[in-house]
């Protein structure tokens, strides 16, 4: 039977899905705190649910508990190994890689290159490729990059101001990620829209977020940039920052480089302004009962937000649709509402009694009039993944 797993490694978890035909959900789990004293298994399969608490002192353990699920009676979803077609990995920076690749020796020291820019991400996707390569040799399994979708950028769009040997002898570029996510939402916007090929600015906005600048269904733009570091402000990222900040910081004051790195990557953004949370519902409970830095945090996302969605048109001449997915723009009326505020310029204007209804729903929430259609899309990365690793080899 052809059934695809793909499968998503992070630091302290891995999150799977197991697709059957028509790329139809058979069930989906995680592990987490992998690493820990005591880890969580969940494993979803229709309307069950099944939570345990497990060892996994590593990343093979978790794997080995996933494959045991995975054969599980009850649970499970495959009687043999040979029932899975494919296995997708997530990989977070893939360079200059534009297409899904197969995971190979080669392929995994390419991928190993980019590790200092996305030390988050890269060493545990590989680590979870290696493991998955011993458990089950003869699937064949692919790599599908967050950074792929944006390979069609222009060099006006990817290109920094930087002497051109840096890109040249060190591939100084923009790459931009979320890449998947962007590109399952353009496609399911096409299709709401009715049009082929539209012109759309997708606003992935979540602990980390970025905005892509999408012209007839390729990216020609986007916010993040070498790092995932750059572009609007995060759950903990600092967003666009003037490097000058840094020699500032280090030279004066004597910060050290990598401290003040970590502090960028994971101490900034909505938590380090609002100093209570990254977590958008909660800096909104604390900022209506009148949390100043919580209101100057929820502000100062939107104001960025909304600066990039009105560069982008500006970009790309016509904008036929904005697009809110990832957690808080599926889930948080209140920051679409701030966001769109400041979008009277390109006639874009959003329909308050569909906002509030739009909570993690596909919904079309454009007020009558509007210029612009605003559009509510839950993203879906694992089915694109699927699709992704699927067309790779082949089709099923």
């Amino acid at each position: 039977m052809n059934k695809i797993l793909v499968l998503n490694c992070g630091s302290s978890s891995i999150k799977y899905r197991l697709f059957g035909s028509a790329f139809k959900e058979i069930l989906s789990g995680k592990v987490e705190r992998i690493g820990e004293k005591e880890s969580e298994l969940v494993q979803s399969k229709g309307s069950m649910v099944y939570k345990a608490k497990v060892k996994a002192s590593n990343h093979k353990e978790a794997i080995a508990l996933m494959i045991r699920m995975l054969h599980d009676k009850k649970w499970g979803g495959i009687r043999s190994v040979a029932e899975i077609s494919v296995i997708g990995h997530r990989a977070v920076h893939g360079g200059q890689m534009a297409k899904t690749s197969l995971v190979s020796g080669a392929a995994l020291n390419y991928l190993k290159s980019f590790e200092m820019l996305a030390p988050l991400h890269n060493p545990h996707n590989i680590e979870g490729m290696k493991e998955m390569k011993k458990a089950m040799p003869n699937v064949p399994q692919v790599m599908v990059f967050d950074t792929a979708f944006h390979q069609t950028m222009p060099r006006k769009a990817y290109m920094y101001g930087l002497p051109y040997s840096f890109f040249d002898k060190y591939a100084v570029r923009r790459y931009g990620f979320h890449g998947t996510s962007h590109k399952y939402v353009s496609l399911r916007a096409a299709e709401m829209l009715k049009i082929k090929k539209p012109n759309l600015i997708t606003c992935h906005l979540g602990a980390g977020s970025s905005i892509t600048a999408v012209e007839g269904g390729k990216s020609v733009d986007t916010s993040m940039g070498m790092t995932p570091l750059e572009g609007v402000m995060m759950g903990t990222r600092t967003g666009d920052l003037d490097p000058s900040i840094v020699q500032y910081l280090v030279k004066k004051y004597g910060f050290g480089y990598d401290a003040l790195f970590e502090t960028m990557n994971s101490k900034s953004g909505l938590l380090g302004i609002s100093g209570v949370s990254k977590d958008v519902r909660i800096i909104e409970g604390k900022a209506r009962k009148g949390n100043e830095r919580c209101r100057l945090a929820l502000e100062m996302f939107a104001y960025r937000a909304s600066k990039y969605i009105g560069a982008y048109a500006a970009a790309l001449g016509r904008v036929d649709a904005v697009v809110f997915t990832a957690g808080i723009g599926e889930n948080s009326p209140e920051m679409r509402k701030r966001i769109c505020a400041n979008l009277g310029i390109i006639g874009a204007k959003i329909d308050p009694g569909k906002n509030a209804k739009a909570i993690g729903k596909e919904m079309d929430i454009s007020a009558k009039g509007s210029k612009v259609r605003i559009l509510v899309i839950p993203t879906d990365e694992e089915l694109m993944m699927a699709k992704e690793a699927a067309a790779a080899v082949g089709g099923l």
